[in-house]
C-alpha cells in the first residue's frame, strides 16, 4: 500500500475515534490542540493526493458552502408516528391492550426518553454511511446526507471486526443541543432576526438548510432509538439499543422494565432527572421489548400498537426575583431583566428571564423579592408568567420603570405609540456604540469574524473605535496590545475587515444600524434606490413610495441622514473601500417583470436552487413569501411540490408555473 494512503487512512481512523470519544462517550483522550494538529496534518494530505479523497473523511464534517436542493426519497419502511398518553392510567391502559393482543402473554417493557427534536434515518452499507432521510410525511422525506455528515456524534464508518450486519437502517433523533440552541438565538436576537421558539424548530430548521457548511456551525446531535434491517440477529429491541451503543452510536439511557409500578417509577425518576440533560426533551417512550411479540402486535395505520409515548407536562418552577436590571440595546430601547434565584428548567440553570418593557411590570404587578413563576412551556425561552403573591413580603414595593438611563444617565424618552422607552444619546452612550459595533461586524452583516460583545467593549474603552468607521483604522499592534489578545486573533480580525470590503450594498445599509431598517428592509432598499447618495438625499415622501416602506421607517431614515455625525460615518466608509452602491453585475440583472408580485416556491428544482430563484424574485422586483394566500400572484412549483401547498393554491385559484414558465416571465 501506499506509505500515503497508509497515513491517510490511519489518520481517519484515529480522528473517527477521537470523534467518537468526545461526541459520544464525553470522554476525550487527547487535547483540542493534538486533535486540530492531525486534522490538519489529513487536510494536507487529501490535498496533496486528490486520489485518494473520500466523502466520509473527517475533513468532511465542516460541510459546503454550496447550496443544494433536496431530492425526496421514498423510505424502505415507513415511519410511523407513536400514539401518546399523559398519564399513567393511560399507559397502563396500553399495556392491557398489548397483554390481550398477545393473548395474555407475560412481557417486559422497554422504557427510554423521548427526544424533541427532529426524527432522521440513517442507512449503512458495509460500515459506511450511505444515505440520511427526514421523516416526511412518513412515506417519503428528503435526502439531508451532506447535512448529516456534519454532525459529529453521527458515524461515517464504524470500526472494522465488529458484529454489524452487511446493511442496515438505524433511526434516531437530530437534535440542536441547549448550549448551542442559546448561543444561535443570542445571535439571531442581536441581527434582529426571529427567535427560535425551542430546540425542536431550530434543529428541523438547521437540518433543511441547503448549506452544509452553516448546518456544522450550529452544532447539532444525534441520538438512535432504533434498528432495523433484514435478519437481524436480535431477540430483543433492548439487545439491538445494545448494539448499536457497541457499533458507536449514541442512544439514549433505556430501562427493562417489569410492571406498572417499574413504569411509574421511571416516570417519577425522569420527570425530576431529564433537567440535567444537554438536550430538550418532552416525554418518555415505552416498547414491548420482545421483537416477536412487537411482530405479533402490529400496527394501526398511524402507529405501532406495540409503543406509546408519555408527555411530560410544561416545565414551571418559582423562585425569587433577587432584583430586575435595565439594559442599553444598540438602538437606545431599555429592557428591563428580572434578575433570579437559579433554578433548573429544561437542562439549563435559569438566572435571567426578560420582562420586555413597563407594560408587562404593571401587568404582572410584580414587586421587589417577588417570588415568580418561571415557565420553558413548549421548551420556550424563559419567561415569568406569575406572581405567588401568598409569599410576597411585607412591606415590599411595586418595581418601578427606571426615568434615566441606567449607563450615561440620559432622561428617557417615551416611544409615541409604543411601549418602550429610548435613551436619546445615541451618540455617547457606550451601549450603544459598542452594540453597533456589534451589529456592523455580525454574520449577516459585514461578517467581520472574532469581533464579540467583550472585544467590542474593549476596543472602545482602549478608545480605538468610538464608531464603526474607526475599524478600518486599526492595526495588529493595537490589537495585541488588548488584554489577553493573540496575534492569531488579530490577524482573524483584521482578515475579515479586509473581506468587508466586498460585502455587497444591501448588507451595507443592514449594517448602519438604521432603527426600523432590518435585513430584508436593507434589501428591499438597495434594489429601489442603488445608491447610498440617492438614499442620503431622499425626502420621507419618496421614500415612503417604495413597497415595503412605509412612512414610519422612511422617517427613520430621513433622520438617521439627518445627523451630520451619521453622514461622515458614511463618507469615512466610502473611503475605507466599502461598496456604496450595486454593482454593475447586480444592477445588469435587475429587472421590473414581478413589480409587486409576491410568489411561493414549494418543491425540487433542476435548474436553479430555491436560493437562486429567491433571489431572482428579488432582483425583478417581486416578494418572497411563505404561505399561501388569496394576495399570492404565483406558485413556482418544482417536483414534489407539498400536496398541501398544491391544494391550498388550487382552491383559491393562484396560478401554478413551473420553471420554464417563471423564467420565461423573466425574460
Amino acid at each position: 500500500m501506499d506509505m500515503f494512503l497508509q497515513r491517510i487512512e490511519e489518520l481517519r481512523r484515529q480522528l473517527n475515534e477521537h470523534n467518537h470519544n468526545y461526541y459520544v462517550l464525553n470522554q476525550p483522550t487527547i487535547s483540542d490542540q493534538e486533535f486540530d494538529h492531525m486534522m490538519r496534518e489529513l487536510q494536507d494530505l487529501e490535498r496533496d493526493y486528490p486520489q485518494y479523497a473520500d466523502p466520509l473523511s473527517p475533513t468532511q464534517r465542516v460541510g459546503s458552502d454550496i447550496n443544494k436542493a433536496f431530492v425526496q426519497v421514498r423510505h424502505e419502511r415507513p415511519m410511523m408516528s407513536l400514539a401518546n398518553s399523559y398519564s399513567i392510567e393511560e399507559v397502563q391502559d396500553f399495556l392491557r391492550r398489548a397483554k390481550e393482543g398477545l393473548g395474555g402473554e407475560p412481557c417486559e417493557i422497554v422504557g427510554e426518553m423521548k427526544y424533541d427534536g427532529t426524527s432522521i434515518s440513517v442507512t449503512y452499507e458495509n460500515g459506511r454511511l450511505v444515505r440520511a432521510v427526514t421523516r416526511g410525511d412518513g412515506v417519503q422525506g428528503d435526502d439531508v446526507t451532506a447535512n448529516v455528515i456534519t454532525i459529529r456524534s453521527v458515524p461515517l464508518q464504524l470500526p472494522e471486526g465488529l458484529d454489524f450486519p452487511i446493511r442496515f437502517e438505524v433511526r434516531g433523533e437530530i437534535l440542536l443541543p441547549w448550549k448551542s440552541f442559546e448561543a444561535i438565538n443570542k445571535e439571531r436576537a442581536f441581527n434582529e432576526e426571529p427567535l427560535f421558539a425551542n430546540p425542536r424548530n431550530a434543529a428541523a430548521g438547521t437540518l433543511k438548510l441547503q448549506n452544509s457548511a452553516e448546518v456544522a456551525r450550529r452544532g447539532l446531535d444525534a441520538y438512535f432509538y432504533f434498528l432495523l434491517g433484514d435478519n437481524l440477529p436480535f431477540a430483543t429491541h433492548g439487545e439491538s439499543l445494545d448494539a448499536l451503543k457497541r457499533w458507536g452510536f449514541k442512544t439514549g439511557e433505556h430501562t427493562i422494565l417489569q410492571s406498572i409500578d417499574d413504569v411509574e417509577g421511571f416516570i417519577a425518576h425522569w420527570d425530576a432527572a431529564r433537567r440535567n440533560l444537554p438536550v430538550a426533551t418532552d416525554g418518555l417512550v415505552f416498547k414491548i421489548n420482545s421483537l416477536r411479540q412487537q411482530l405479533n402486535l402490529g400496527a394501526t395505520a398511524k402507529s405501532p400498537r406495540w409503543a406509546i409515548a408519555y408527555k411530560f407536562a410544561p416545565e414551571r418552577e418559582c423562585t425569587r426575583l433577587q432584583f430586575v436590571s435595565f439594559e442599553v440595546g444598540r438602538t437606545g430601547v431599555i429592557t428591563p431583566v428580572a434578575n433570579l434565584d437559579p433554578v433548573l428548567l429544561s437542562g439549563t440553570v435559569v438566572k435571567r428571564a426578560s420582562l420586555h418593557n413597563q407594560d408587562i411590570i404593571r401587568s404582572l404587578d410584580i414587586h421587589d423579592g417577588d417570588m415568580v413563576y418561571v415557565e420553558k412551556g413548549g421548551e420556550i425561552i424563559p419567561k415569568i408568567v406569575g406572581v405567588d403573591v401568598k409569599q410576597r413580603l411585607p412591606q415590599s414595593q411595586p418595581v418601578t420603570f427606571v426615568s434615566v438611563c441606567p449607563a450615561c444617565g440620559t432622561t428617557l424618552q417615551r416611544v409615541e405609540g409604543e411601549a418602550a422607552w429610548v435613551c436619546p444619546n445615541k451618540w455617547t452612550c457606550p451601549p450603544q456604540i459598542t452594540g453597533r459595533i456589534e451589529h456592523f461586524v455580525a454574520r449577516h452583516a459585514m461578517n467581520i469574524d472574532g469581533i464579540g460583545e467583550e472585544v467590542a467593549i474593549a476596543l472602545h474603552d482602549h478608545g480605538l473605535v468610538n464608531d464603526v468607521a474607526d475599524l478600518y483604522s486599526l492595526t495588529e499592534e493595537q490589537l495585541v496590545a488588548l488584554d489577553r489578545f493573540q496575534q492569531r486573533s488579530a490577524q482573524r480580525i483584521l482578515r475579515g475587515i479586509a473581506d468587508s470590503r466586498q460585502v455587497p450594498f444591501a448588507r451595507v445599509i443592514f449594517a448602519l444600524s438604521i432603527p426600523f431598517v432590518g435585513e430584508t428592509t436593507a434589501k428591499v432598499l438597495a434594489r429601489n434606490v442603488h445608491d447610498i447618495d440617492t438614499l442620503m438625499a431622499m425626502p420621507a415622501e419618496q421614500l415612503a413610495s417604495i413597497p415595503e416602506i412605509g412612512p414610519k421607517i422612511a422617517q427613520s431614515i430621513v433622520d438617521y441622514f439627518a445627523a451630520e455625525s451619521n453622514r461622515r460615518i458614511v463618507e469615512r466608509l466610502r473611503q475605507a473601500g466599502l461598496q456604496m452602491s450595486l454593482s454593475e453585475e447586480e444592477l445588469a440583472s435587475r429587472g421590473d417583470a414581478l413589480a409587486g408580485k409576491k410568489i411561493v416556491i414549494s418543491g425540487v428544482f433542476q435548474h436553479h436552487s430555491r436560493e437562486e430563484y429567491k433571489a431572482m424574485i428579488e432582483q425583478n422586483g417581486g416578494k418572497n413569501v411563505s404561505s399561501i394566500s388569496k394576495a399570492t400572484n404565483y406558485v413556482l412549483a418544482g417536483d414534489n411540490m407539498g400536496p398541501a401547498k398544491l391544494e391550498k393554491a388550487q382552491k383559491l385559484g393562484v396560478p401554478i408555473i413551473n420553471e420554464d414558465e417563471f423564467l420565461a416571465l423573466l425574460s
